[in-house]
Order: C-alpha cells, then sequence, then structure tokens
C-alpha cells in the first residue's frame, strides 16, 4: 500500500483543477514547482502503467507525458529511482534485453498493492485526465524536446565520443538550431 506525504495531505493537490492550492478549482494552474503529484502517487501511476505491459523507462516517460496531454513529463531522475524503489518493494522485476536496455514488469506482489489502492489509483487517472489541455498545439512540440534531451542525455552518458562524433553532433545542433530560427 502506498502512503501520502505528511507534509502534502491529499486535498491539497497543487496546480490542476479541484486543487486548493495555486491554480484553485478554475484552472490548472502552471506556475513552475507546482506539483501534479502527490507523494508516492507517481509510483502508483508508474505500477499501473507496468502492470498494462512491460515497459522501458522511456516508454513511461512517454506514457505519462501522454496522460496528461503534454503538460507534465517526467524526467528520467524520476522515473528511474522510482522503478528502482519498486523493484526494492518488490512490486516490479528487471529483465534486462540486449544493449543493456531494462524492461520493467509488475510482479504478484506489485499487483496485489495496486488492487490495494485502486482507488488512489482513480483519482490519479481522474487528475490526469483533468491537466490535459483541450486541443493545446505545443503538446508535440514538448514531446519533441523531451525526446530530444533524453536521446542527448543517453548519447552523452554512454562511452566517450571521438573527436568526429563530437564535431558531428555541434554541426547537427547548430544546423537545428539554425532551422528553427528560420521557422
Amino acid at each position: 500500500m502506498f502512503g501520502h506525504g505528511r507534509h502534502e495531505p491529499r486535498g491539497m493537490r497543487h496546480g490542476f483543477p479541484g486543487s486548493r492550492g495555486p491554480g484553485g478549482p478554475e484552472g490548472r494552474g502552471g506556475r513552475r514547482g507546482e506539483r501534479l503529484f502527490d507523494h508516492g502517487d507517481l509510483r502508483v501511476l508508474v505500477l499501473h502503467l507496468i502492470a498494462e505491459k512491460p515497459r522501458h523507462g522511456y516508454e513511461l516517460i512517454r506514457a505519462i507525458e501522454e496522460l496528461t496531454g503534454g503538460t507534465y513529463s517526467p524526467s528520467p531522475g524520476v522515473i528511474y529511482p522510482t522503478l528502482t524503489l519498486l523493484e526494492e518493494l518488490g512490486h516490479a522485476q528487471l529483465v534486462e534485453e540486449p544493449g543493456g536496455r531494462k524492461l520493467y514488469s509488475i510482479t504478484e506482489e506489485g499487483k496485489a498493492s495496486l488492487e490495494t489502492s485502486r482507488s488512489l489509483l482513480d483519482g490519479i487517472l481522474a487528475r490526469t485526465a483533468q491537466v490535459r489541455p483541450r486541443g493545446e498545439p505545443n503538446s508535440g512540440l514538448h514531446r519533441a524536446i523531451e525526446n530530444f534531451r533524453y536521446a542527448l542525455h543517453l548519447r552523452l552518458r554512454g562511452s566517450s565520443l571521438e573527436a568526429a562524433q563530437i564535431e558531428s553532433l555541434v554541426g547537427l545542433l547548430d544546423e537545428t538550431a539554425r532551422k528553427i530560427e528560420k521557422i
């Protein structure tokens, strides 16, 4: 079972419709630093998503972004520690695929925990549906930016790059920047 943080009571979710904090019941807020999820909510949502089907961390990032219509995209620095915690709790298991990618799936213990958290999950899913922008044209742009950042992060954290590879990346980034300026 998942608990809530002692500093953020259940009724004080900030930045989305129905909240009593910044953003209020009329709007979804949107100020930097506001949280969509209470303490432990993201764990329940991730567990739900891997219960639907086994996923890689990056697939989870995209799935959560899609659920929120592009208004929230968790970083790898949030998703991977959450997956590690779920694994340590015995709620998720990891299978390494060729190439070092990690595929996470739910365990029987995780299924039981998710079932006891069903009402919490229903509330989380209802909130994510409320924060979705209606036809916001920038949601695809936000997704593309996050895809770019993640791909660059993975490439730079891997093995050291040779001078030619660095030169190629710099050229690609400069060319892309010039193209964006012309749009």
